[in-house]
């Protein structure tokens, strides 16, 4: 049986990151530009063949320029010399809301097992015909187990960055439909 792929829709995904400031209130980003392959025996996920995500890091935003700038720079992710995250899901277990995705993450460099939540929404066609699968993924990494440790402390003794990282991700996937022989010599004409 030959595999189904999946590619990203980036007009109903997006990849959200939380982190504490000063151990107060959070602040949130995301990444404006990533990518999510996937390949599958089924539809029903249930044993995914590839996951593989990309994050570029130069699209990092978190509505401040400053401190966006300030994280790409070599006290956080040093985009200069590691432009990319990468994940590379090893196992699937899909279990209903219960579901766990076990991979690598790469962060400047460093590469981290990581497990996280999976809840699949479901698989669905859209009004132009399209299959699309729904996630959302939700984990969290100490940004410090990838080389992250910037820091500082206020006068009063407080932590001005937690070193926990929240992540949640909204996954919207489109199945990719193979094009027979007659339907490409078509399109090439």
């Amino acid at each position: 049986m030959a595999n189904i792929k999946w590619t990203l829709d980036p007009t109903h995904s997006e990849i959200s990151f939380r982190v504490k400031h000063l151990m107060i209130s959070t602040v949130t980003g995301h990444f404006n530009k990533f990518n999510l392959e996937s390949e599958t025996e089924t539809e029903d996920f249930g044993n995914a063949k590839k996951i593989e995500f990309s994050a570029d890091i130069d699209s990092i935003d978190t509505n401040n320029a400053q401190r966006d700038g300030h994280l790409k720079s070599a006290d956080f992710f040093n985009v200069e010399k590691f432009p990319r995250l990468f994940f590379s899901g090893k196992k699937f277990e899909l279990k209903g809301e219960d579901s766990l995705l076990v991979g690598d993450l790469t962060i400047a460099g460093i590469t981290k097992p990581l497990t996280l939540n999976v809840e699949f929404g479901g698989i669905a066609v859209d009004p132009n015909g399209q299959t699309k699968a729904g996630f959302t993924v939700t984990g969290k990494i100490s940004r410090k187990e990838f080389g992250i440790t910037w820091g500082s402390v206020t006068e009063a003794g407080n932590v001005v960055l937690s070193d926990d990282i929240k992540i949640n991700a909204e996954i919207q996937l489109v199945k990719q439909v193979k094009q027979t022989v007659k339907e490409n010599q078509l399109s090439e004409a």
